[in-house]
This record gives structure tokens, sequence and C-alpha cells, in this order.
């Protein structure tokens, strides 16, 4: 199906056009990036009735034998994260119009923007597993430089230190590949999975490869113990990428990577499983508590992304259906509300200056849409009713419980409840009080930063709705991918 490469043409060819003529042309990456987020977003709404109907759609490049070609392949959790990822990068871009301008040289950003999005499509899409790690540093390059945009001391350091892990986490990956076709002698993921399921004998080797792309893919998903780069990345790099990192680069190139090799291709154990529940409610935890002690706004939404990834890395763990439906629908819940609130994070340091919650207070009364927004993804990621982020916390739990884990049950609400305490903690900081002197002529930010900022407030009540029988089958082909 040809319109499966166009995700990967279209961001490609904006980047090479905006590289090569956005200097001379004004304005030129502005208008490219929206049409092709615009574009890419459409594109991957068209194929949702496809891949429910057929369950699978392909696209092989030229006409080489799968073995020697590559292969973009969607079923249901493809379709999930391309919707997801097209949503989130398209809105980035139109909040970007207004938040880079203060940067000299945003065609650059807009050019390195259009490479990661290139560089997360393709990820989804491939299936062999050299070309999915081709993708996977496509982005990460990309994102390492756009950590460091502003080039200020603190982004510098912050984006070294995000290349030295990260690159860390490719090598991982990469000998884990070239021991895995050491063993298949193929690089298709569907080969790779009928060879290791028809081999009774699998010996030592594929739990050493499982152990390091579980380091490799924790790495880029910043699961605890791996974590170390994500808090000083997110909050040093412009908001529209930290919304981006935080949506959608760590959902792909960690969570789905982590998903598509361990349960379609090398496949589970109790072992792995019982990893993935210690490893999620280590992140679940620590991210909550280091969270709760910040007092920079971006660190603490940094660290709370590292408590909500551990939410979904815990109900992957658990494994049965309704949890694997939770961590999911977790997943899209997270990209909503966390880009949402950093995009808060950048409309309040835009008119105020700065992220310090000691030097904030009462801007509700200037900032009044900032302010509603802001509350919406804050309660929805505590998991408040009727919000989204319930619904997903609220399945996953009872997965647990169902599960036979009654205390781990108990530690997702606890946490759900610490969660709730630092974003008020935020609300209080930033929004309520009596307004300081110095704040007394800022305003709203302009119109193009808050469209999606309402957009992503409306879904995280409205993302609800996908657990209704006419609906529901979005996620529920998710995760028929996964467990199939």
């Amino acid at each position: 199906m040809k319109p499966l490469a166009l995700f990967i043409i279209i961001p490609l060819a904006t980047a090479f056009l905006i590289a090569l003529l956005g200097r001379r042309i004004k304005n030129l990456g502005d208008v490219l990036t929206n049409m092709a987020g615009a574009g890419l977003f459409i594109l991957a709404c068209s194929i949702i009735p496809g891949v429910i109907s057929h369950k699978v759609l392909t696209y092989k490049t030229g006409n080489w034998p799968v073995i020697l070609g590559s292969s973009f392949i969607v079923d249901g959790l493809s379709m999930l994260l391309l919707v997801v990822i097209n949503l989130v990068c398209c809105l980035v871009m139109v909040y970007s119009l207004s938040y880079m301008e203060k940067y000299t040289d945003k065609w650059n950003y807009q050019a390195l923007f259009m490479l990661m999005i290139a560089g997360l499509n393709g990820v989804i899409l491939s299936a062999d597993i050299f070309t999915l790690y081709v993708f996977l540093e496509l982005a990460s390059i990309a994102g390492y430089v756009l950590v460091a945009f502003s080039t200020e001391a603190e982004a510098l350091e912050a984006s070294f230190r995000y290349t030295i892990i990260g690159s860390l986490a490719s090598v991982c990956i990469l000998l884990g590949i070239a021991l895995l076709y050491s063993f298949t002698s193929t690089l298709n993921m569907a080969d790779i999975s009928l060879i290791i399921a028809s081999r009774s004998q699998q010996g030592q080797l594929l739990n050493f490869v499982s152990v390091l792309f579980l380091a490799g893919f924790g790495m880029k998903a910043a699961l605890v113990p791996f974590h170390a780069w994500l808090p000083d990345a997110h909050s040093s790099a412009p908001s529209p990428v930290s919304a981006t990192l935080s949506g959608v680069v760590i959902k792909t190139l960690g969570v789905y990577s982590l998903i598509r090799i361990f349960f379609n291709v090398i496949g589970t154990s109790s072992n792995l499983l019982n990893c993935l529940v210690i490893l999620g409610l280590a992140s679940m935890i620590a991210g909550a508590f280091l969270a709760i002690a910040q007092n920079d706004i971006k660190r603490m939404f940094a660290y709370s992304s590292i408590s909500q990834v551990g939410y979904i890395i815990f109900a992957l763990g658990i494994g049965t259906p309704l949890a694997v439906l939770g961590g999911l629908f977790h997943l899209l819940n997270h990209a909503v509300f966390k880009s949402l609130l950093f995009l808060n994070a950048g409309a309040i340091e835009r008119v105020a200056g700065t992220r310090d919650l000691t030097k904030l207070k009462g801007l509700a009364e200037k900032l009044p849409l900032t302010s509603s927004t802001a509350l919406f993804g804050s309660m929805s990621i505590s998991g408040v009713p009727p919000f989204a982020g319930f619904w997903s916390k609220l399945i996953i739990i009872i997965a647990a419980i169902e599960a036979g884990h009654p205390i781990f049950a108990l530690i997702a609400a606890l946490v759900s409840i610490v969660t709730l305490v630092y974003y008020l903690k935020f609300q209080a900081g930033v929004f309520f009080g009596a307004l300081p002197s110095a704040f007394a002529n800022i305003k709203e930010a302009p119109l193009t930063m808050k469209m999606p900022m309402v957009v992503l407030a409306v879904l995280s009540v409205a993302g609800g709705l996908l657990l209704l029988p006419c609906c529901r089958e979005f996620l529920q082909s998710a995760v028929k991918a996964v467990l199939s």
C-alpha cells in the first residue's frame, strides 16, 4: 500500500526543502511544516478504517524479496502510534510558529523536527529490525540536536548527556540485532518470530539478546534506573521539543520498540513480564517522589513522565488483555496530557520569563486560557474523573487486581494520589494567590500557541469516549496486535 511510504517521504522531502531554501525564502518553513504536519495527521486517520477491517496493511519497497528489501507494515498497534505521533507533532508545529520566533534560525529547527518525525514514523512502520534501528537513530540524532537548540550551557550539557546515554542504548540495540541475526539469518521480524518459535532449544543467546534489548529500549524510554538523561533534556530543550520528547519520542523509541520486539518477535516469558512489572513500579514510584521535590516546572513534568511511563510498562508486565488495553490507553492519554502540560509550561515561561514555582503566583488572572487548559492536563494526569487519565489508570488497577496483584494495584493508586499532590503544587504555585506587581502587564500567548493547548485540553477530557462500544475497536485492534 503506497500511502504508507508517504509517512516517510513527506517529512524527509519537507526537511530537504527547508534546509535548501529556508534561509532564502521567508516563512517557507512555517508553511511547509504545517502543511506536512496536517497532511500526515490526515493520512494517519485515513488508514484507521482499513486497519480495523483488514487488520494488517503492507507496503514493500521496490520489487525486492522481503528477505532482501525493506517493507512497511501497519497493524492495530502501528495505527495507534501513527495517529498519536502525527497528531502531537501537527499541534506542536502550529505552537512553534510563535514560540520559536525568538530563535534567528527557526528554519533549522523546522528541518530537524521534520527529520525527527520521519524517524518516528519509520520506527512505527518498519517490518524488519535493522530498518527499525536506522529510523530509531535518525529520530535520536535529530532529538540530540534539538535539545541543544538554544545553545545555552545548560542545554549543551543536557544534550551531551542525552547523546552519551542514547548512544550507549543504540550500541546495546545494535549488538542485540547482530546476535539475533546470527541466530536466525534474517532481519524480517515476522520471520525471526517464526524461527524462534520453531526452535525448542534456544540457549542462552536469546536471554542475552533480551537483556540487551531491555537495557537499550529501557534507556530510550527513560525507565528507572536508565532515566538520568531525561530531566535535564526535557527542562533544557525548547518547550515544543520537550512536548514532543515526552509525548511521543520516548513512547516510540522506547515503549513501542520494546513492545514490538518482545511481544511480537522474541516472545515473552514469566521472567520478562516480572521484570517489566518491577521496572514499571520502580519508575512509577521514583518518578513521582522526585517530581514532588521540584520547583522547576519542566523538571517536575519530566520526572512525572518517568512515573507515567512506569504505569504503561507495569501494565504490559501484567500481560493480560485488560492490562495491555489499559497500558496502551494510558500511552495515548499521556501523549495528549503531557504534551499539553509542556506547551502550558512554554506559554508560562514566554510571558513570565521564568519556570520557577517560587517566583510565580496568581497568573490565572492574566492567563485564563493557559490556566484552564493546564488544569485539564493536571487533572487528567492525576487520574481525576471524568478526565481520560482516570479511565486508563482505573483499567490498569483493575487488571492488576484481576491478575492477583492487589498490593501492586494499591501502589499504583497511591502513586496517583502523589501525582495529584504535585500537580496541585504546580497549580497553586503558578495560578493561585495574589499576582506579583512584576506580572501586572503580562497577557496570554499568541493565538497559534493557544489553539494547540485548547485542542489537547479537549482531548484530555474526550479521550474517555474511546471506551464506548462504537470507538473501542480503535484500542482493541492495538491490543490484538500486541497479544497475537
